[in-house]
């Protein structure tokens, strides 16, 4: 999508109207849900027996929306696949999906629910919303007809999305957005573009995308650097993945790194490591929950603020490399060894002793770190590690990564592999890199999958770093960086296959352009 310099003056505009009547903080809230699932089907069901477990889900969303309302808040955010679960066809989700309209039309399903054919899911979701005075967001299935004269037409004849709406207050549909990054999702489509979906309220400019959406340029970094938005909204179904993507681990990191509110919402499914929602602002978390042992979804809410960039407590912009490639290098140790996280290779250094300063490199990026530990446990080994290139094994995006991390064991070919359990504290780190882009997310997981709030934060030449006293057990200290400028020009559907890739890179190109 070209943003033309008529949209984004209009947008400008919009913005300080609204501003005026603006209040200063509102009450967000998000629903991780434990999905009702479907039978396991190679058959379509029927469109009554779709609805039957649509609205079992919605029963449980009916009740969290009730109770967000109850206690203040003005939004809530529910998770990616909330309605009917994830593991489908193209033909099994048909009897899910409605046709959802363009949010210029003006509808309030609820009190026009036939206005655009059958969409009682849509009407409920709208009642939902009115009826409790608070803004809903969902995530459904669209379903658009197409003509077999059109070569990219679906043998069905529909274009199938999965998709995020909003309802407002009055239960009026305000934003429609279609993920664009797929992910094992055959029984979608990917958008002829990436879309740029933002809404107004009384309590700040919101963005949205969805789960994978958020490790790429477009839509995630264009709604904020360029639309100026104040709160993202972020349904997903996340499968946690140790020791650097974590759900609550990476978002409240990019939270950090962009400076924007968060709002995430993730799918409670234990066996496929899904958990981890939170509300997330610029400065620090301020809730989560991550919960591996029950089966129960869980609500959180917390007060943010409408225009983050307007309190006194916003963060100062980073220059990520500043520090980073004003120093000397600290010595590089000759025992450097490889090692992975996932299919990635990082260079690792062991930190030897109770305290230091160490330097580890791959190609052009070098990693810096200083530290100090409470006491070296014997039975706990650590790392610094540096990871340069296209990432695993579809190599699409082009990751930078400085991490300090807990070895799995004693045994340095351990490192890199998921462990939740450290014991060691540190009295100081500071962890900086000499990165290429300027896009980078700080991370600080403890021990058992928790966050430290408070006890870190980012300097303004990019040093990561600890503050107020001891640290508690530390999993995993990193910067977290994304060249997009990097990334690899092919584009997958959801199947996997080259998709548009020249027209890809144009639009991204063009948006790049604009962003910076």
């Amino acid at each position: 999508m070209i943003t033309s310099s008529f949209l984004i003056s209009a947008a400008v505009f919009a913005l300080i109207t609204l501003h005026v009547a603006a209040v200063d903080t509102f009450i967000a809230a998000v629903y991780e849900h434990a999905v009702v699932l479907p039978n396991k089907t190679e058959i379509p069901v029927s469109r009554d027996d779709a609805l039957c477990l649509m609205n079992k889900n919605i029963d449980i969303l009916e009740r969290m929306i009730k109770l967000a309302a109850e206690q203040g808040a003005r939004i809530i955010v529910t998770p990616e696949d909330a309605l009917y679960g994830w593991k489908f066809t193209r033909e099994t989700v048909f009897p899910y999906l409605e046709d959802i309209p363009d949010p210029q039309v003006n509808w309030i399903p609820c009190q026009n629910p036939y206005r655009f054919g059958d969409t009682p899911v849509q009407a409920r979701l709208s009642c939902l919303a009115k009826n409790n005075s608070i803004y809903v967001l969902a995530n459904i299935g669209d379903k658009k007809p197409c003509s077999s004269r059109n070569s990219t037409c679906p043998p069905n004849g529909y274009y199938q999305y999965n998709t995020n709406v909003v309802y407002d207050t009055e239960g009026k549909l305000v934003a429609r957005y279609h993920k664009y990054h797929l992910y094992s999702e055959p029984q979608f489509d990917v958008p002829e573009k990436p879309e740029l979906v933002t809404f107004n309220t009384t309590f700040g400019r919101f963005g949205i995308f969805t789960c994978f959406d958020i490790f790429f340029h477009d839509p995630a970094i264009t709604l904020v650097k360029d639309f100026h938005v104040d709160t993202i909204l972020f349904p997903t179904a996340w499968m946690n993945v140790l020791p650097l993507l974590t759900a609550i681990e990476f978002h409240s990191a990019w939270a950090m790194g962009m400076r924007v509110n968060l709002l995430v919402a993730n799918t409670h499914h234990v066996s496929l490591n899904m958990t981890g929602s939170g509300i997330y602002a610029p400065n620090s978390p301020k809730v989560y929950y991550y919960d591996m042992k029950t089966q129960l979804g869980r609500i959180l809410l917390s007060e943010v603020d409408s225009h983050p960039r307007a309190s006194p407590a916003y963060p100062a912009a980073v220059n990520w490399s500043a520090y980073a490639t004003a120093i000397r290098p600290f010595p590089v140790q000759k025992n450097t060894l490889g090692g992975f996280i996932s299919r990635d290779e990082f260079n690792f250094t062991e930190l030897f002793e109770n305290a230091g300063n160490l330097t580890v490199c791959q190609k052009e990026l070098c990693c810096h770190l200083s530290y100090r530990m409470v006491e070296k446990e014997e039975n706990e080994v650590y790392v610094l590690g540096a990871f340069t290139g296209l990432h695993g094994r579809r190599r699409r995006e082009y990751w930078q990564v400085c991490t300090m991390l807990k070895c799995k064991t004693t045994n340095l070919t351990t490192c890199g592999r998921p462990v939740e359990i450290a014991s060691t504290r540190f009295e100081m780190f500071s962890l900086s890199g000499t990165f290429g882009t300027e896009y980078v997310f700080p991370e600080v997981l403890l021990t058992e999958i928790h966050l430290s709030p408070g006890k870190f934060e980012v300097l303004k030449d990019g040093r990561l770093v600890n503050k107020n006293g001891t640290s508690g057990p530390i999993l995993t200290v990193a910067l977290f960086g994304r060249w997009y400028a990097k990334d690899s020009i092919s584009v997958y559907n959801s199947s996997g296959t080259s998709n548009s890739a020249v027209t890809y890179l144009l639009i991204s190109t063009l948006l790049m352009i604009v962003a910076l």
